[in-house]
């Protein structure tokens, strides 16, 4: 036995085998821990099932009529057959009939207008709005009336620039 098996699981030994029966010598240890995760699971979903029919049948215990039932019912539930070939090729006959509507586009992939792209380049730019100097001088006449006894130096405090955002789209450069 290899080393760390002798306290394994009995359940975890089976996965393993099972993977070495199949040709996977090579995988990670937490393999064989989801595969067990997968057939408690399993076998906890069709128990639970067997264990409705057998209550639906007013019977006492679980017997193998209902697990058998319950394993059919996963079977039909998780797989299921495609149809068969006459009838998909039936199927594909009368689609084809239908003709495709003709291409108003020229060749390539059309493609939106480049106004209503996501991925169209643009920029957004931040330029201060100026004031004007009459403004400007407002501004200083009405701190003055607001209090005249402010000294000279708070007085000369730069104009405050209020910024104004502006975004176009980049046009091609002629070659």
């Amino acid at each position: 036995m290899a080393e760390g098996e002798e306290d394994m699981p009995r359940d975890a030994k089976i996965v393993k085998s099972l993977l070495k029966s199949m040709g996977v010598e090579d995988y990670e240890p937490r393999v064989v821990h989801q595969f067990l995760e997968l057939w408690y699971r399993y076998v906890v979903d069709v128990l639970t099932d067997a264990q409705v029919y057998s209550e639906h049948a007013n019977k006492t215990a679980i017997d193998c009529d209902d697990v058998k039932l319950a394993i059919q019912s996963k079977v039909n539930f998780s797989f299921s057959q495609p149809p068969p070939r006459e009838v998909l090729l039936e199927l594909a006959r009368n689609r084809n009939k239908i003709p495709l509507p003709k291409s108003i586009a020229g060749p390539g992939i059309p493609l939106p207008p480049e106004q209503d792209t996501l991925i169209s380049p643009n920029y957004q730019l931040a330029i201060p709005k100026k004031r004007t100097a009459q403004a400007i001088e407002e501004t200083e006449e009405d701190e003055e009336i607001a209090d005249p006894n402010q000294s000279q130096e708070q007085k000369t405090d730069p104009p405050q620039l209020t910024p104004q955002r502006v975004s176009f789209p980049l046009a091609k450069r002629p070659k």
